[in-house]
């Protein structure tokens, strides 16, 4: 059995479909399950178990002589929520359970990070996990994230293979649910079908023109093709990054958007909101060089292909991966 945690959520439904579709068939899908719009995610998918996330360690606990890896891909990752308990809860101790249950178990992990631990990039954005303690994430979620980074590299104990992996800008089908936290490409399609139009935020650092900001975009379908192969290849771990190595603008990202729908390009600009101005990201790039040296070496989708494949055969059907 191959757990998969936050299976009803984007990345992780996106990683139960592939896993069936690369023939693993005994999935065990751990999640709250409680929205509804969010399950939609796993219709038509055959997974063997439905695992509340409150009751997967006893499951666990029951189960594990005939669980041969966790991906450990659930967390809260509003950017926007400043309550730091939230974060503590479900992306730290939630996190450790898991590490500690792998540990006793024998059983390989790989688990969510994230770039918001980067913050403002100061020190560049290189997966050296001798950087890592300076580190000095921007918001609670990247906190949290880094707090449960650095309890890892602190573990004498540690799962017979595992990698924690820093998921850069992500976009891709199976969104649908995320609301305010939805991928820029996401939002950008639903404003061109309802206005014509795209806003973009306003830039509010002097080093960048309007639309201008600079981010690390990955396609939903790269993301899930390394944490398959590093399950599937278990002899490099660590932490990695885990973006495509080439910062694009949101310009490019709009402009790529309109082009998929064969419209002209009319894009706006607009105040970036308040609460996120003093804690926003606007420059990220990942140094893919240590994933390479682990032996993952397959091109990554340009922008422009992944968000092609994104608004034709999934936003434009409503369709789900």
């Amino acid at each position: 059995m191959i757990v998969v945690t936050g299976a009803a959520g984007f990345i992780g439904s996106c990683m139960v479909s592939l896993l069936l579709k690369q023939g693993y068939t005994d999935i065990i899908a751990v999640d709250n399950f409680d929205n509804p719009i969010k399950e939609r995610n796993l219709d038509g998918k055959e997974v063997s178990q439905k695992v509340n996330r409150n009751e997967f360690f006893e499951w666990l606990d029951q189960n594990h002589q005939t669980v041969i890896f966790i991906f450990h891909l659930g967390a809260r990752t509003d950017t926007t929520e400043f309550d730091a308990e939230i974060f503590e809860e479900l992306n730290v101790k939630y996190s450790k359970k898991i590490w500690q249950a792998c540990v006793k178990y024998d059983i390989p992990l790989v688990y969510a990070s994230s770039a918001s631990t980067y913050g403002a990039g100061e020190l560049g954005y290189k997966d050296d996990e001798k950087q890592i303690p300076k580190l000095a994430p921007l918001n609670p979620y990247g906190q949290s994230k880094q707090i449960f980074d650095l309890w890892v590299l602190e573990q004498s104990q540690k799962p017979p293979y595992w990698a924690g992996l820093k998921f850069f800008n992500v976009y891709g089908p199976n969104e649908y649910h995320k609301s305010r936290m939805a991928s820029v490409i996401f939002h950008s399609f639903k404003q061109i079908k309802a206005n014509g139009y795209v806003n973009l935020f306003k830039s509010h650092h002097e080093k960048y023109e309007d639309g201008n900001q600079l981010r690390d975009f990955v396609y939903v379908k790269d993301v899930i093709d390394i944490c398959l192969f590093l399950m599937e290849n278990q002899e490099k771990g660590g932490i990695f990054n885990l973006g495509t190595g080439k910062a694009r603008t949101f310009l490019d990202l709009a402009k790529a958007t309109f082009d998929a729908l064969s419209i002209k390009p009319d894009i706006r600009f607009i105040d970036m909101p308040a609460d996120i101005r003093e804690k926003y990201q606007y420059f990220t790039e990942a140094n893919m060089s240590k994933l390479k040296a682990a032996g993952y070496t397959r091109p990554f989708c340009t922008l422009e292909d992944g968000v092609e494949d994104y608004v034709q055969y999934y936003l434009e059907k409503e369709a789900y991966y």
